[in-house]
């Protein structure tokens, strides 16, 4: 059995090493850059056009209009109307869709590869061409504050989330959220719409990933020919963001709301993103999350906390290190009945620095450390999800050569790694700590 193991995990990483071998990159003369991935086992392919911006990038006071003027992309061009664009890939038997985050704005379309010079043609068309009025932005404004109320205003979760963010960043951006602060939505106006696509929208700051049943010279020549004819926007600003402050105090949030069915506590610390290059440190804090509560029935938080002293119903950890800036490593506990928040934070804080005397079980770690390597691996089956990717990382200042190399970084995290990490990421100071719980009856405080 133990041969078998060996041997399939050879398999898979053979596969991904085959898989790296198949990207190529190109940068056309007007700054775009451009990844092909190609993946013949199905006639299709995937384009993706991300654009380097986000909602971290959008002017003080104008929170939402990264992911107003998404919705906004799908309406008339100078040769398509309001709509026609999803219309005419799915009339040709395709899918597409347009997400948005705090560091990248990004649209797809999965079609017949043989369709991909159409896909093209009607990207490049949106780049340079939108088409906006008044009564497009108040539609799609009226629809994004819908899916605020929706998806945040009718969660206490989410509120809690949001409030925390906003605590977590004393200066940087990354402290509103992408959908955009209710109040400044609501204030979003043409002006503001087109300024932002003006700015951003431009192929110098865009990079174009096809993945598929392509080849990458036919890629790039027709991305020579569609896209290499939209000029590069001579004024893109520097990509520069308020940085934040040294963090001396930790910050402390209770938020109560009576459509809360399970109390619980979680901790944010500030955290070091993926650095192009120096990818190290990143890695040993996705490991740590993993070992410390990646799984209820394998982690260190969930054997201690929910089995042995049976005082939680839940715990986890959390990194993603996939950002341009610091981002976040997260912990959190949901007590059992009769378990109050403050013994569920003493004991998840009492938990995490007996994981620091004693280090991580090495079998528990080598497994772990598998696992990941395989989850990378199995992602690459997904011709949609490895263009992702891709994407994502050199919106956020990775490189193809980044993106390859991780697996092995990963693989190379040592116990001392994943110790080192936490004791240097386990700052109070750096962090902040919430209790979600419904509130408290004027004769439950006497």
């Amino acid at each position: 059995m133990r041969r078998f193991f060996l041997s399939f995990f050879s398999v898979l990483f053979a596969t991904a090493a085959h898989a790296a071998e198949n990207v190529t990159t190109f940068t056309l003369d007007n700054g775009m850059q451009g990844v092909v991935i190609e993946d013949h086992r199905a006639p299709v392919a995937v384009q993706m056009v991300w654009y380097k911006t986000g909602a971290a990038d959008e002017p003080p006071g104008k929170s939402g209009i990264a992911h107003l003027l998404e919705h906004l992309m799908f309406k008339a061009t100078d040769n398509l109307e309001a709509g026609e664009f999803s219309k005419i890939v799915a009339a040709n038997g395709g899918s597409d869709n347009g997400f948005t985050a705090q560091d990248y704005t990004g649209y797809v379309q999965r079609v017949a590869s043989d369709r991909l010079g159409l896909m093209m043609q009607m990207e490049a068309d949106r780049m340079r061409n939108l088409r906006l009025t008044e009564a497009d932005v108040v539609t799609e404004r009226d629809v994004v504050i819908e899916e605020r109320n929706q998806r945040t205003e009718n969660s206490p979760g989410a509120l809690f989330s949001e409030q925390r963010n906003a605590a977590l960043y004393l200066n940087h951006p990354y402290g509103g959220p992408i959908v955009g602060w209710k109040h400044e939505i609501a204030a979003l106006g043409l002006s503001d719409a087109l300024s932002f696509y003006d700015t951003y929208y431009a192929p110098n700051n865009a990079v174009l990933v096809v993945a598929g049943d392509v080849d990458p010279a036919e890629v790039e020549r027709m991305a020579n020919e569609i896209y290499g004819a939209i000029p590069a926007n001579p004024d893109l600003p520097e990509r520069l963001r308020p940085s934040e402050p040294p963090q001396l105090a930790e910050r402390r949030l209770t938020y109560a709301d009576p459509r809360v069915a399970q109390p619980y506590v979680i901790r944010s610390y500030l955290a070091p993103e993926r650095d192009s290059g120096a990818q190290e440190k990143a890695a040993a804090l996705v490991i740590l999350a993993e070992v410390l509560g990646g799984s209820s029935n394998t982690s260190y938080l969930g054997r201690k906390l929910q089995f042995d002293e049976q005082l939680a119903v839940h715990t986890s950890a959390f990194y993603s290190g996939s950002s341009l800036d610091d981002t976040t490593f997260g912990l959190v506990i949901v007590p059992v009945p009769g378990v109050s928040l403050a013994e569920a934070e003493a004991a998840l804080d009492g938990a995490v620095q007996d994981f620091l005397d004693e280090g991580p079980d090495p079998a528990q770690l080598a497994r772990i450390k598998q696992q990941i390597k395989a989850s990378e691996i199995y992602q690459r089956d997904s011709v949609q999800s490895l263009a992702r990717t891709y994407g994502a990382a050199l919106t956020q200042g990775l490189t193809v050569e980044d993106v390859q190399a991780w697996p092995d970084i990963l693989s190379a995290v040592t116990a001392e790694d994943v110790v080192a990490a936490g004791r240097e990421i386990f700052d109070r100071k750096r962090a902040v700590t919430g209790w979600l719980m419904q509130p408290v009856s004027d004769e439950e405080t006497q």
